[in-house]
């Protein structure tokens, strides 16, 4: 079992000092690594602690709220600051801050190394590449992550919920294999007067929330953000993407009330308190299901995406990788190569997937372990094969504006219908990226 890895770590370090030659950063006591404020951060503090105690230097992990985290960063890549060593940021900013030189490149020390064959291509490619498929790296995939479902399996296999469904729509109550299967679901277990709802879905318009739940469907149901000239126009508002959203806000409308600013706490936190049958959250938010904190912890299921019509299957991309800043002084550059080689290790990553982070390193992904140590990282493992990711140039944050307050007038606000919605998106994403050269 991963346990073993606790006390292999100290070892491990000192091997990796010696191994890794950190004789010309020998003179570096400390290293900050910024991130977002969650769990997985603290468990990136408590490996940063374990390379402190075998080789005397700290690791501190700077923690922002969600919120501002993108905020922050961008104002010390204004400045070109030396605030930070390290950060471990989205996979939707790796075009701005390599365009813009805020990132080092990587490129030589994964390939090298061998690093960049350890983990999954899906991670390698969307935390750590840019341009697509160049072959150049500016990030170690750190914490994959996606979209996938938690599920109440005391009111799935009640047989009395299983005999009335099967009645009412004519096949088995189980976990839906199909989006429409889990839109009848949704319906079923609509129960307002008893104070449950069918589902839970993502609908905050700060960042990229109800962008990033939509796509789910969007990208299952054949639609996407372009079509690989950059054209938005006939895609964006394809027919697919139009039933897409039309299904999107189906499902809101079996969500429990008060959810429309939900993102991943409120989805938890519907949950916990017994209102939702399921909902929708990111792998990372997944663990306090699995606790004492969730009173339908022993009861909890979780499942990887359905599929659309046409068979294919889509998880939206969550997660981040760790880059080095590029304004840091050469000397605190290679201190930093010098823990990512170390954490990249495949004992180290077992480590950091037993404290509950999630890896991409292959090895421990197909590990029978890893597999077993939480009861959601079946479903987890499956969905890293089928994630896709919104804009990752540049520009992602313009082109992120319109989706997420387009999304949110039709399906929260439930103003005009999904084609002008997606019609509006459409235009103004064009607007965007011929004004920035990519469509001419």
């Amino acid at each position: 079992m991963f346990k073993k890895s606790i006390f292999l770590t100290a070892a491990l370090v000192l091997v990796a000092v010696l191994s890794f030659g950190m004789v010309g950063a020998q003179d570096i006591s400390e290293l900050t690594i910024w991130w977002a404020q969650w769990s997985p951060a603290d468990f990136l503090q408590q490996v940063g602690n374990d390379y402190e105690e075998a080789t005397g230097i700290k690791v501190t992990v700077v923690q922002t709220p969600w919120g501002d985290f993108y905020n922050r960063v961008g104002t010390e890549w204004a400045a070109q600051g030396s605030s930070f060593d390290m950060v471990v940021g989205d996979s939707q900013w790796v075009g701005q801050a390599v365009t813009q030189g805020h990132y080092v490149d990587m490129t030589e020390f994964m390939t090298s190394t061998g690093i960049a064959e350890t983990v999954t291509p899906a991670t390698l490619a969307y935390y750590g590449e840019y341009p697509a498929g160049s072959g150049s790296y500016y990030a170690y995939p750190t914490e994959g992550d996606a979209n996938g479902w938690a599920y109440r399996k005391d009111l799935f296999e009640d047989p009395a919920n299983m005999e009335a469904f099967e009645a009412a729509y004519g096949y088995a109550l189980d976990v839906p294999q199909t989006w429409e299967q889990l839109r009848d679901i949704a319906e079923f277990f609509y129960r307002p007067d008893d104070g449950l709802y069918g589902i839970g879905v993502y609908t905050q318009d700060d960042y990229d929330a109800i962008t990033m739940g939509f796509q789910n469907i969007f990208f299952s149901y054949g639609a996407d953000w372009q079509d690989g000239t950059f054209n938005t126009l006939g895609v964006v508002n394809s027919p697919e993407a139009v039933a897409a959203l039309e299904l999107y806000k189906e499902l809101y409308s079996f969500a429990p009330p008060g959810t429309n600013d939900a993102f991943f706490q409120e989805m938890n936190d519907v949950y916990l308190n017994g209102q939702a049958a399921m909902i929708m959250n990111y792998f990372a938010f997944f663990p306090v299901l699995a606790s004492d904190q969730n009173p339908y912890a022993e009861s909890t299921g979780y499942f990887s995406m359905p599929a659309g019509p046409g068979g294919e299957r889509y998880a939206a991309l969550g997660g981040q990788g760790i880059s080095i800043n590029n304004y840091i002084a050469d000397d605190r550059k290679d201190a930093s190569f010098a823990f990512i080689e170390w954490f990249a290790q495949e004992d180290i990553q077992r480590r950091w997937a037993e404290l509950g982070g999630y890896t991409c390193n292959i090895a421990v992904l197909e590990s029978a372990e890893f597999l077993e140590i939480a009861p959601y990282n079946a479903a987890f493992a499956e969905t890293m094969t089928f994630v896709k990711d919104f804009f990752n140039i540049p520009e992602f944050g313009r082109l992120l504006e319109p989706a997420q307050r387009n999304l949110a007038t039709y399906v929260v606000a439930g103003e005009g219908d999904a084609q002008t919605a997606l019609d509006q998106m459409a235009e103004e994403m064009d607007a965007i990226l011929v004004e920035a050269g990519y469509v001419q």
